[in-house]
């Protein structure tokens, strides 16, 4: 078992490090200068149409799909995910501070990728069971006809529904579970049949349900995280400028996992967002992309910049911690030892939310394959995943997740640049 966990670990950072770094990184510069910098143009209509839209009791999603804000609502809630918190230490031990700027840099370009793939969701969403669906798996059809379009369209949703709905939600259960045991004691079995019932509870209730709590949950997360790290960064203010310096002073010796922890941390171009963008009521697609530009922002430069900054002025970075560790000491050098307790707080948000996010684009994947009446089955998989995830940490599982996660981002980009087209048609036919 140790011998194929290191064969896939191997063919995971062949994938990440070679091909989808510059494949994913490329694509971004791509629709960057396709569609004139769109997300520097589009930035203030999608924050207009975000404060617009936002509300924590708007109308219920329906089968004619949900709101536009519950639907960013739902992207965020995948995209922030365990990834800002111990993701982004990792970096940092591992690049150093001037990881940072390459978060930033890939998360720029990242914001073009995105703004496609939302408008892309939207045109080519379609209805099946009288349920509004879309996603990468119909606009990779459009894309490529015939029978080897069916095949990346067959590739892409196995690819995520292993990825994100099996493996990866397995792996956020297990982070939940360790932030709990070491925080308070708490047996990692008990808060996975917690996190399973709660999760079950939510899945049966199906889109609507899930629209209605993470426009809830997605603000109220964010709110008591962002709060936490500016008081930290308030008590360290005088580090702050030291800060800056290091991270672009060290910036040309962190590229590789700078861009790389930057493109996992916000998704874009990875194919699993579209799945909420598809379902939001918008006048035109052009709205829904601007929407999504929002959502990297968030993810890179709110969140985990706020991370990154906590660990980078707290000082411990040389000091052999990483991931979890890192951060849960960083945050009680200001907090104590409540530094832990609003770390495992933390972790339950971001993890749980990802849970609702992955289970969902995971689900438009497994009716695209089999049809909307076997979806208790693959709820009922999905809950016995994230049961078994919280108390038991396999290496292979991990690597997996990240495989696979890597794997379904190719037949996405290669639709999205072949569809490049219809995104810039689309882009400038928009209509205030």
């Amino acid at each position: 078992m140790a011998a194929f966990t290191q064969i896939v670990e191997q063919a995971s950072d062949i994938l990440w490090n070679y091909l989808l770094l510059f494949l994913l990184v490329g694509t971004g510069i791509f629709f960057t200068i396709k569609l004139h910098f769109v997300q520097l143009s589009s930035f203030a209509d999608g924050v207009r149409h975000l404060f617009k839209g936002f509300s924590l009791h708007g109308k219920a999603a329906d089968k004619d799909g949900m709101s536009s804000f519950q639907a960013l609502a739902t992207a965020i809630a995948a995209q922030v995910g365990t990834g800002n918190i111990t993701g982004c230490a990792t970096a940092l031990v591992s690049g150093g501070p001037g990881a940072l700027f390459w978060t930033w840099v890939s998360a720029f370009f990242g914001m073009a990728t995105i703004y496609a793939e939302a408008v892309l969701a939207q045109t080519y969403r379609t209805t099946v069971d009288g349920q509004v669906t879309g996603g990468p798996a119909y606009y990779i059809r459009a894309a490529f006809k015939g029978k080897f379009g069916k095949f990346l369209a067959i590739f892409f949703s196995v690819a995520l529904i292993l990825a994100l709905g099996f493996m990866g939600n397995m792996v956020q259960s297990n982070s939940i579970g360790d932030a709990f045991h070491n925080a308070f004691g708490v047996n990692r079995v008990v808060v996975g049949v917690v996190i399973a019932v709660l999760a079950a509870f939510i899945f049966l209730g199906g889109v609507k349900r899930i629209a209605a709590v993470t426009e809830k949950l997605v603000p109220i997360m964010a709110l008591f995280y962002i709060i936490g790290c500016v008081i930290i960064l308030v008590m360290n203010a005088s580090a702050i400028p030291n800060a800056f310096v290091q991270i672009f002073t060290l910036a040309f010796q962190a590229m590789r996992y700078g861009v790389a922890r930057g493109l996992f941390s916000n998704e874009a171009g990875l194919g699993s967002t579209p799945h909420a963008h598809a379902l939001a009521k918008v006048k035109q697609p052009q709205d829904q992309g601007a929407l999504a530009i929002i959502g990297v922002f968030v993810d890179t430069f709110v969140i985990l910049t706020l991370t990154a900054l906590v660990l980078i002025t707290s000082g411990l970075i040389p000091e052999g911690m990483t991931g979890t560790a890192l951060t849960q000491a960083a945050f009680s050098l200001t907090f104590g030892s409540f530094g832990k307790v609003f770390i495992a707080i933390c972790m339950l948000f971001f993890a749980f939310s990802t849970i609702l996010g992955w289970y969902f684009f995971g689900q438009v994947n497994f009716n695209a394959l089999f049809g909307s009446k076997y979806t208790k089955v693959y709820s009922l998989i999905v809950v016995l995943f994230i049961l078994i995830g919280s108390s038991l940490k396999v290496d292979l599982v991990w690597a997996l997740a990240d495989f696979f996660n890597g794997l379904m981002a190719v037949p996405n980009l290669l639709a999205l640049l072949a569809l490049s087209g219809v995104v810039a048609g689309i882009a400038r036919n928009k209509k205030d």
